[in-house]
């Protein structure tokens, strides 16, 4: 596992552990993918109710704040599949809000 997903996952880990209902995948382009419920976030390519996928920088903007999560989408930096109404759960645990 790469540095940088390994950092991912211990950021998300924190956020998720509690908060979201069901599954989400996040895809970070060329680095793997990270899984996430309730229990936390973990490195895994299963099925998911919601997959998000961007490149590293996006996510990482995403997170940081300097990314909104909706324009990104808009603008085809993300790339969403599966439950809307998930997604927008997943992007405000990776806001932070």
């Amino acid at each position: 596992m790469s540095d940088i997903l390994e950092t991912f996952i211990e950021v998300l880990d924190l956020r998720v552990c509690g908060v979201l209902k069901g599954t989400a995948k996040l895809i970070l382009e060329g680095e793997g993918s990270v899984m996430m419920d309730a229990e936390g976030a973990r490195p895994g390519d299963g099925e998911a109710d919601v997959t998000l996928q961007a490149s590293e920088a996006v996510f990482r903007a995403i997170m940081e704040g300097s990314q909104n999560p909706v324009m990104a989408y808009m603008t085809g930096k993300l790339k969403v599949e599966g439950n809307p109404q998930r997604a927008l759960k997943v992007s405000g645990i990776l806001t932070g809000t």
